[in-house]
């Protein structure tokens, strides 16, 4: 699925969506995100000068933690959140095969390319985000090329990777990575016996490398380039085999207590200026015509693993166990 979404959105016509007006919407809505908290500052900012009327809360932590939450929160029969907004389709089609999403049949979704728009219409996919290799060029002095590059011992002993016990993308990257013939868990056995570590959201691996504590991290690219932009000495590897990929669903709660201001958000978030604002953000656009952020290839230039989502799901608690065993939790 994730390939073909790819390949649509690299040569799909699609028409940039606008901001609805803002009707009577009004009261409080919670949002649970992945999304890193300045950004979230931002995106609450700019949803506020369109629906001024709609106070949002956020809680944000990495999409395993924000998925435990919820899950916490049902078996209690005391669910928080109006809306989620985490890193990937696979978390976001558990919360639906266990019915806890609502159908949004109205959603603005011209602008989309069908894969990541949920047949039933109740997640979204809102932009791109890919995982490749960070580097410190205070350290490294040939850069790596290759997923093949980090199972040298020399490499692997200063590599960090985030952990798919706390973030989503890290649980797609994983889940991907293991259906390559050419990777599999052999692959993340010889990380391991090599001295690789994993530390827990994207968040850790960018500052480990920043900082010069590693050399070498895996991590999705916008943590990278955003702090290659700040002045860190990194820089972004997207390698040569392709790279792990996902669309950062939005999705509305059945459990809601406003739906009409649960669905402004969305309606916001599918918009021409919030695709805008997440470019300005450091994300690859998912409409057509929109410029991916300076120092980024096209969209259409990208590789991305072929990856069965439905495998990834099914795998998922066994993949964890798997990562855990060999990384430590």
């Amino acid at each position: 699925m994730m390939k073909s979404v790819f390949t649509l959105l690299a040569g799909a016509a699609m028409a940039g969506a606008s901001v609805l007006p803002a009707a009577a919407q009004s009261g409080t809505i919670t949002v649970y995100t992945s999304q890193p908290s300045e950004q979230m500052d931002a995106v609450v900012r700019a949803f506020n000068e369109d629906y001024p009327e709609i106070e949002v809360e956020v809680f944000r932590s990495g999409t395993t933690e924000v998925m435990n939450k919820l899950m916490a929160e049902f078996e209690a029969g005391n669910p928080q959140a109006d809306i989620v907004l985490i890193a990937d389709a696979t978390a976001a089609t558990q919360l639906k095969n266990d019915d806890r999403l609502l159908a949004y049949e109205d959603a603005p979704v011209d602008s989309l390319p069908a894969e990541v728009v949920d047949p039933d219409m109740t997640f979204f996919g809102t932009k791109l985000i890919t995982t490749g290799i960070i580097y410190n060029t205070d350290l490294v002095e040939e850069a790596p090329t290759s997923w093949k590059d980090l199972a040298d011992a020399g490499v692997a002993s200063k590599l960090i990777m985030p952990s798919p016990l706390y973030s989503g993308a890290a649980v797609i990257h994983v889940g991907t990575m293991v259906q390559q013939p050419e990777f599999g868990w052999d692959y993340y056995e010889t990380l391991a016996e090599n001295g690789a570590v994993a530390g827990r959201g994207n968040g850790s691996v960018v500052e480990a490398v920043a900082r010069g504590e590693k050399a070498y991290g895996i991590i999705i690219e916008y943590m990278a380039m955003n702090a290659k932009n700040q002045g860190s000495p990194v820089e972004f590897v997207f390698p040569e085999e392709g790279v792990s990929a996902i669309t950062q669903p939005v999705a509305i709660l059945k459990t809601t207590d406003n739906e009409e201001a649960a669905k402004a958000f969305v309606d916001w978030q599918l918009s021409q200026v919030a695709q805008q604002q997440s470019v300005e953000q450091g994300y690859f656009p998912i409409f057509e015509g929109v410029e991916p952020p300076a120092g980024y290839p096209e969209v259409s230039s990208l590789r991305i693993l072929p990856t069965d989502a439905g495998q990834i799901l099914q795998s998922d608690e066994e993949n964890k166990k798997e990562f855990a065993e060999l990384f430590g939790g």
